[in-house]
């Protein structure tokens, strides 16, 4: 089967954004007068779980406060509208090498395409910030997991990515920065290049095609098209 597109996750992966999502949740829980404050270990541990709503869940259990006690929705929406005028602020920049690699893909006849837990919202400000364009433009496939019923480790969103590429999983290379997302495109038989991020480093990612450092480390588009065929 020969290589036709990849696959890129969101946060960790094309950028730092997890520690810049870490402020935005900080600063949302001062602003609603919330004694909540999550240290770079304790987020970390809560990033086993994906999603910000899931992630004020399981907190929220942790500490042994009702579901019911917080309107979960709205605090995570307003962590949203904070992250994003953070984003924009802050002028994020992409991971070394990710834009260099998804200019080579495409110049070699390569879909891209971003399948994440993240929202829509996120990507197109992601994308405003760092490429300076529209999302659509730069990624012609875009999966998000407010579209579907199951996020990472779950499947469902690289099975979305697929089926708007038209390609079956042999086809396609994700690249991924966690265990949840090495998980989440194995499942839907999707090999995968593993770029730790600063929250990750100590995940297990057996199982990975390839665990680098960072996509500079891959030497270009060449060294994908000598990972494949699939073995």
């Amino acid at each position: 089967m020969p290589l036709e597109a990849l696959i890129f996750d969101v946060d960790g992966t094309l950028a730092e954004t997890e520690e810049l999502h870490r402020r935005a949740f900080n600063e949302t829980f001062a602003v609603e007068g919330l004694d909540w404050y999550w240290s770079r270990d304790a987020y970390r541990h809560l990033l086993q779980t994906t999603g910000g709503k899931e992630r004020i869940a399981r907190y929220m259990a942790e500490i042994g406060l009702p579901q019911d006690a917080i309107d979960i929705a709205a605090l995570h929406k307003a962590k949203s509208d904070r992250y994003l005028r953070l984003m924009g602020d802050r002028g994020l920049e992409l991971r070394p090498g990710i834009a260099d690699l998804i200019a080579q893909a495409k110049a070699a006849g390569l879909s891209v395409a971003i399948a994440t837990t993240t929202s829509r919202p996120n990507v197109d400000a992601l994308c405003a910030a760092c490429f300076g364009a529209p999302a659509e433009s730069v990624f012609p496939v875009i999966a998000c997991g407010d579209e579907v019923s199951a996020k990472k480790p779950a499947p469902d969103v690289y099975n979305l990515a697929l089926h708007r590429l038209d390609l079956p999983p042999e086809n396609a290379l994700a690249f991924e920065d966690s265990s949840n997302g090495l998980r989440s495109a194995e499942a839907a038989g999707v090999a995968t290049v593993v770029t730790p991020s600063i929250y990750t480093e100590d995940d297990d990612f057996t199982g990975a095609r390839s665990v680098i450092k960072g996509v500079t480390a891959l030497g270009g588009i060449a060294t994908l098209t000598r990972l494949w065929p699939r073995p």
